[in-house]
């Protein structure tokens, strides 16, 4: 078993993945739209960076709004790291995000956690009936 990461607090720095273990953090800070997705977009290919397993962590707790513009990075993390074995899950709480979510049928492959330790542990906020108990995060359907 592998010991749990030592997470670092939200510092209000700009966003750089950081690794710990096979597990990366991304994290974003203020609105997310057209205009301002592209920092997000690139720190997540940076996270993607490497070969081998890869399970990511997008720490989104921070962001006061967002619209679709972030859900093709996001489907594109989420199809990289399924490929290399590995999973990707979001930190948000807030009802604007998972509508966000539920709106574009997306809730069972990104459902909420409370941070990013519960991430780690892959302890949904909302689990919904399709969420699959366990380490990886996905739905059975998703595999």
């Amino acid at each position: 078993m592998r010991p749990k990461p030592n997470l670092p607090e939200s510092s209000g720095q700009p966003s750089l993945p950081l690794l710990f273990d096979d597990c990366r953090l991304v994290r974003a800070h203020g609105e997310l739209d057209l205009t301002t997705v592209a920092p997000l977009t690139r720190d997540l290919r940076l996270a993607r960076a490497g070969a081998g397993r890869l399970c990511l962590i997008v720490d989104l707790s921070d962001v006061t709004f967002m619209d679709g513009s972030v859900l093709g990075p996001l489907n594109e993390a989420w199809a990289d790291c399924r490929v290399r074995h590995g999973w990707i899950r979001l930190v948000y709480t807030g009802s604007a995000t998972r509508l966000v979510f539920r709106a574009c049928g997306l809730i069972d492959r990104f459902p909420g956690y409370a941070s990013a330790q519960d991430a780690w542990q892959g302890t949904p906020v909302h689990p919904g009936p399709s969420c699959r108990a366990g380490r990886d995060g996905e739905r059975s359907g998703d595999r």
